[in-house]
């Protein structure tokens, strides 16, 4: 049996600090941001390349967030792509704008900088491309287009904590970042989490209000805001995950090089991330016909996988009055319809790469 996620053998290498630092907080009773949370927005901050780290209940959250310290208003557009969880479109309809959907590029499966320009409005305030599977989307050119227009950019940076592109933190190149910190994510919570990151002073100051119901000070709320506050344990577990950050993006980088190479000669269409991108493999993902039939097959053999995303979001029955319709998006549907992730975490082993490897194999044979 191979699973696709184990956290339990994560936990296994770090008990014992974890355990130390969930005891400080209960020492503390600092249950609600305070101490641990603050030294770990501190330390992200650092890690993404970023003056100010913003931590929040959740990914979803520090996308909501972060359009609204940016002011994107209600009848605003914002650019985004169709291959992403639904929860990247939903924050931008919670603030009450317009998702205006991108096809993505075939081969980094990220918004395609190429198509941007012929979708923007006098209405198209941002845009939001998203680090699919810890790929870096391709920030240059979205930041020359953002800059002609005038537009902000917001990374979805979701599923790409550590990775880089040109040597940049994900995260740091555009006006905001967000991050998620579920527990399956390469720097995951004992729960939910999220933050923001910003070079920004104001609006890291926005940020700070808006998370704890728009308070400027004690008592006087300055905005309309949430209770999207960190809890403190979070805030500890996740201090003592981010000093193994790097080492398990290194391990699942060398898990992919390992997938890379016994997968050379199996008719599958493997991961193929540019040069100058720092790939973390949040998701080992290959492409293939008959992918419903295939994943059966390995599940039958005591292989788990899973599928990012089987249906691009515009195709979700939810989201079905936004306008669009099967054949909008053709990049994005094949990739759907081909899609399979393989088990990817930093304590996967060579022999389990070995089995999962033949059992894809075998599948392919069948």
């Amino acid at each position: 049996m191979v699973p696709f996620l184990d956290l339990k053998a994560q936990y296994h290498t770090i008990k014992d600090d974890i355990l130390a630092a969930i005891e400080r907080v209960l020492e503390s009773s600092q249950f609600v941001l305070g101490e641990a949370v603050e030294d770990f927005e501190r330390r992200f901050a650092i890690h993404s390349g970023a003056r100010h780290a913003i931590a929040v209940n959740s990914g979803t959250s520090a996308l909501q967030l972060a359009l609204l310290a940016a002011g994107i208003k209600p009848g605003d557009e914002v650019i985004t792509t169709p291959t992403t969880f639904v929860a990247t479109t939903a924050a931008i309809l919670y603030v009450g704008a317009k998702p205006v959907f991108v096809d993505i590029d075939p081969k980094s499966h990220c918004l395609d900088p190429a198509r941007i320009e012929a979708v923007v409005t006098p209405r198209t305030r941002a845009i939001l491309p998203v680090h699919l599977h810890g790929l870096t989307a391709e920030m240059d050119p979205i930041g020359e287009i953002a800059a002609r227009h005038g537009l902000v950019v917001i990374e979805d940076a979701a599923q790409a904590h550590g990775a880089r592109y040109r040597q940049r933190p994900a995260g740091s190149m555009g006006d905001l970042g967000c991050f998620s910190f579920y527990p399956g994510k390469n720097l995951g919570a004992y729960g939910e989490g999220g933050a923001v990151v910003t070079q920004s002073d104001d609006h890291a100051r926005t940020l700070r209000m808006l998370r704890d119901w728009g308070l400027e000070r004690k008592h006087r709320h300055a905005l309309k805001g949430f209770n999207f506050r960190m809890d403190g344990i979070q805030g500890a577990v996740l201090g003592v995950k981010l000093r193994h950050l790097d080492a398990w993006n290194d391990a699942r980088r060398r898990h992919a090089a390992r997938y890379d190479t016994l997968l050379a000669s199996v008719r599958v269409a493997r991961p193929q991330p540019p040069a100058h991108c720092h790939h973390v493999y949040h998701v080992y993902a290959v492409r293939l016909g008959e992918r419903d039939r295939v994943q059966q097959a390995m599940q039958a053999e005591g292989i788990a996988t899973n599928i990012h995303y089987p249906f691009p979001v515009h195709l979700q029955p939810a989201y079905s009055d936004l306008g669009y319709g099967p054949g909008d998006f053709p990049e994005a549907e094949t990739a759907a319809r081909e899609f399979l992730s393989l088990p990817m975490y930093a304590e996967l082993t060579d022999d389990q790469i070995g089995a999962v490897c033949r059992a894809l194999e075998s599948a392919l044979c069948g």
